[in-house]
């Protein structure tokens, strides 16, 4: 027969006498882990040679823009859509919304408001109606549009070479002098953009914004304006990671600008900003919010001018979209609402 030993059973090991230290390497002790320090060496280390080119200076604060600029309308409006082919479409629109290879039919039916000496606010009711025109290519994009009351706008770009790019901005109007006309020269490098700008009234203009670090972009820009005898220079900075944007802006016109936009999730975005006007001794902040759920988007903010605004798409079927809008202006006692319909894709 044999003997079985039980380990649970077994007497414990007698503890160590006092003062009893086990030995320890003092080298192995000092050095940290090896896959956490060099983890945060890469993170740390930046690599000034290959950093990300930044966004174009026009949209430092496009994801402010969002939540903060919802294209909220009043009234009624019914847009209807439809591919012709991948390179050409005819777009029928009440707004002037873009639109790329497709047609559209709009109708909108609202209200137009009306200066007034006092602090009430008269609207007359109006309607518009635009037809458009539209050409796409890889390198070329053409979009031309005329409204029932003669305003006629046009818009082009066009790629010269990899990293060069011609943009042409035009607007016709009946009345004089409203007519305007801008051509920008659009440079992309490796980690900068830059750009020259030529308009009617001898407007000369340029900016360039550079990327510092990788999250971090630097720019400045200047103009002149011959006509008027007006010249300003401004400089922007922004920051961006994947949870936050930031964005300073200041200009020798008195202007100042704030952003802030947090992302609180993939669908979930919070919006700030803030605005110094000196000439017009004007201060705005206001704070918006950019939620997509799976059929719908909502989009909202309020200001400390008493503006709230909020504007909601909801796809009730593929194709199909509903739009409702509203403004409400406490202090001027102004409320928009709207309500519209978007056929097609």
């Amino acid at each position: 027969m044999g003997a079985v030993v039980s380990h649970a059973s077994a007497a414990a090991p007698p503890p160590p006498p006092t003062g009893y230290a086990p030995f320890v390497d003092p080298a192995a002790a000092a050095a940290p882990p090896p896959a956490e320090k060099d983890a945060a060496a890469d993170e740390e280390k930046v690599d000034y040679m290959n950093l990300p080119c930044p966004v174009p200076y026009e949209e430092i604060q496009r994801e402010a823009f969002m939540s903060l600029k919802p294209d909220v309308f009043e009234g009624l409006r019914f847009d209807f859509t439809k591919m012709l082919n991948p390179f050409f479409g005819l777009s029928h629109s009440g707004f002037g919304c873009i639109v790329t290879i497709l047609v559209r039919l709009s109708v909108s039916m609202g209200s137009m408001e009306l200066p007034s000496q006092g602090a009430d606010v008269i609207k007359v009711p109006t309607s518009n109606y635009e037809f458009g025109a539209n050409f796409m290519d890889p390198k070329m994009m053409l979009i031309g549009r005329v409204s029932h009351d003669g305003r006629v706008t046009a818009r082009v770009k066009c790629d010269l070479l990899e990293n060069l790019c011609l943009k042409i901005n035009a607007q016709l109007t009946n009345e004089p002098h409203y007519s305007q006309g801008m051509f920008s020269f659009d440079y992309k490098g490796k980690d900068f953009r830059s750009q020259f700008q030529l308009g009617n009234n001898a407007f000369y203009g340029g900016n360039y914004i550079q990327s510092v670090t990788k999250n971090l972009s630097l720019g400045t820009e200047a103009f002149w304006l011959g006509q008027q005898r007006k010249s300003g220079v401004g400089f922007v900075a922004r920051y961006d990671t994947k949870k936050m944007v930031a964005t300073g802006q200041i200009a020798t016109t008195g202007l100042v600008s704030l952003s802030y936009v947090q992302k609180v999730s993939e669908k979930v975005s919070l919006a700030s900003d803030f605005m110094y006007n000196h000439m017009a001794k004007d201060v705005t902040a206001s704070f918006g919010y950019d939620y997509m759920l799976r059929q719908c988007r909502l989009r909202g903010k309020i200001d400390t001018n008493g503006v709230v605004s909020a504007l909601l798409e909801e796809r009730l079927t593929p194709g199909v979209n509903f739009v409702l809008s509203a403004e409400l202006d406490h202090w001027k006692k102004d409320y928009k609402f709207g309500f519209g319909m978007v056929l097609g894709e």
